[in-house]
């Protein structure tokens, strides 16, 4: 018998539902496919969108800081980074490397320092390699 504590594994793990989480988008990208393998399944982002989270035009509003970033769920939709530096749903931007992007910054519910997590498509367009932890600049727009 599994305990009821034991991660789910197996067929049914893989295409058990992902709740959304709450966003700023009104239309946001779909959830991917329950049979999502590679990387390009699960960025289920628009050209669009990627190009809008581009779209870095007028200097960020305030600084909120710098936190270290590792690859949230993947399952999870959109352009954005769980963080303990915001306590609300906020447009934000984040920079790394001489990149930067406009991502949603979505409370993480953690202490300031705990770390962050990134969406696979903001770490796509921010060019962080996927199993790296990597320090980025956080903004408000």
């Amino acid at each position: 018998m599994v305990p009821a504590s034991a991660p789910a594994t197996g067929p049914a793990a893989a295409s058990a539902p992902v709740a959304p989480s709450a966003t700023l988008d009104p239309t946001p990208p779909p959830p991917p496919p329950a049979a999502a393998v590679t990387v390009d399944d699960f960025d289920t982002t628009t050209a669009e969108d990627k190009a809008e989270a581009l779209a870095v035009t007028a200097p960020a509003a305030a600084a909120l800081g710098t936190t270290l970033v590792s690859l949230g769920s993947p399952a999870d939709p959109g352009i954005w980074l769980k963080t303990p530096l915001v306590s609300e749903l906020t447009p934000g931007r984040v920079a790394y490397g001489g990149n930067e992007a406009n991502v949603e910054l979505r409370p993480s519910g953690g202490v300031v320092g705990s770390g962050s997590e990134m969406s696979l498509p903001a770490m796509r367009v921010l060019e962080i390699p996927l199993t790296e932890i990597a320090e980025v600049t956080v903004s408000r727009r």
